[in-house]
């Protein structure tokens, strides 16, 4: 996928575009390198897999354009691409902003009925 809107690709391209990010690793994935970008050993930490299943996920991503992928030295860096979701883009964010929603809250009660100490 390039940068062109994601409905100026045809309906195959866009139902494989659907799949890739519904799969719930690639989901995570996505989520954790949405705006920031992470190592792939830092992804690989944040999920309950292996990191051999991280990578073979990140190609896919990859290989589908969603996903940049940065060298330094050994160490390969990884940071979605959201401006080639087109449509989905907002859909996504919405998704992950309600999902967060319920946990700021609990962490923001806890923290009213736990004030930090001085």
């Amino acid at each position: 996928m390039s940068s062109q809107s994601y409905f100026s690709f045809s309906y195959n391209d866009r139902v494989e575009t659907l799949a890739l990010v519904a799969a719930p690793r690639r989901h995570e994935i996505l989520r954790l390198i949405w705006d920031r970008e992470r190592s792939a050993g830092e992804i690989a930490a944040a999920l309950p897999v292996g990191f051999s299943a991280v990578s073979q996920h990140l190609g896919a991503l990859r290989a589908a354009g969603l996903v940049e992928m940065r060298r330094d030295g050994r160490h390969h860096y990884y940071r979605a691409a959201p401006e080639r979701f087109g449509a989905l883009r907002p859909v996504l964010e919405a998704l992950w902003a309600e999902a967060f929603d319920p946990l700021e809250a609990a962490i923001a009660e806890e923290g009213r009925a736990h004030p930090a100490e001085p």
